[in-house]
């Protein structure tokens, strides 16, 4: 199975207990609680991964919260392995940094 492979919504679900993230077969997302100039230092780290992975979740910095939302595009807008695979380099760094999920 390749990383670009739709997922089933069962496998979508147990996915989403493993990562901490919500979503559904469309679309997952997860928040953090962090300082803006904490959250510009994630989202930088965050670009790096998605430029090697090719791979780019959406970003939305608020002044107190950080949001990220992905889909695989060229998978036709569904979630993918390749997502949550993102996801867990995301969760990673955002530990790194002292950010609490939402």
């Amino acid at each position: 199975m390749s990383l670009r492979t739709p997922l089933t919504a069962e496998r979508v679900a147990e996915r989403l207990a493993d990562t901490g993230w919500s979503g559904n077969t469309s679309e997952i997302s997860r928040t953090f609680a962090v300082e803006y100039d904490v959250a510009m230092r994630i989202v930088a780290e965050v670009a790096r991964v998605a430029i090697e992975m090719e791979h780019r979740p959406d970003i939305d910095i608020r002044w107190d919260r950080l949001r990220f939302a992905m889909t695989t595009h060229t998978s036709g807008d569904v979630v993918t392995e390749l997502d949550f695979t993102t996801a867990e380099k995301i969760n990673a760094i955002a530990e790194e940094h002292g950010a609490e999920p939402v």
